[in-house]
């Protein structure tokens, strides 16, 4: 049997949920911790209680986002085809997070303040070279390889497919039919990318 959620653990993931839409609507410098603290229903001194500082509520969010992935990296590594779950995965970021404007608008919001605030930026660096090893790691799995045989020779490849992922995700089209079709020019290029790790690593292989 699963071990209930915590009471603490449920009441600070709403408030995330409801920070998501607030950082979302008015922009990270322009919602206050007012404006969080009414979003999520509580007074402003006992939301300071659970987040002393919006930089606070990035972190916990980043790190919510993080679990998340790690659990989705931990199903692609058990499942038979590594490979195909990691393209399966990489669709569904494109294709679901993307139609949840929230989730685009937030991380938009990160990255432009990641530029004015070191300490957003270092939590901003350190979510993406996690993700970026985790596909070094399906690469190695795959290609039966060690993980940092998989680092070396395939770094700029894992960092180019988070890189699209991430900026597709937070473009706005004008359309829903130009976004539609930015999605599937983008899931194409990481298709390429995916299927020349392949060859690239079996053929090295029958040179050995």
């Amino acid at each position: 049997m699963t071990a209930p959620i915590p009471a603490q653990d449920l009441r600070i993931a709403e408030i995330l949920g409801r920070a998501r839409t607030a950082f979302a609507e008015k922009g990270f410098d322009g919602a206050s911790m007012q404006d969080l603290a009414r979003s999520a229903g509580m007074s402003v001194g006992n939301f300071y209680r659970y987040f002393p500082s919006k930089a606070a509520m990035v972190e916990a969010l980043i790190a919510a986002d993080m679990q998340e992935m790690q659990a989705d990296f931990g199903q692609i590594l058990n499942s038979p085809d590594p490979m195909q779950m990691l393209r399966e995965m990489i669709r569904y970021r494109l294709y679901e997070e993307a139609a949840c404007a929230d989730d685009g608008r937030v991380w938009a919001e990160i990255t432009a303040a990641a530029m004015r605030k070191p300490e957003i930026a270092a939590l901003s660096a350190q979510m993406e070279q996690q993700i970026t090893g985790h596909i070094c790691t399906v690469f190695a799995r795959v290609l039966g390889m060690v993980d940092a045989e998989a680092q070396q020779r395939f770094i700029g490849q894992a960092q180019f497919i988070v890189l699209m992922v991430k900026t597709a995700v937070m473009t706005t089209a004008n359309t829903t039919s130009m976004h539609a079709d930015l999605m599937v020019q983008v899931q194409r290029a990481i298709d390429r990318i995916l299927d020349d790790v392949l060859a690239t690593g079996k053929g090295s292989d029958d040179a050995r």
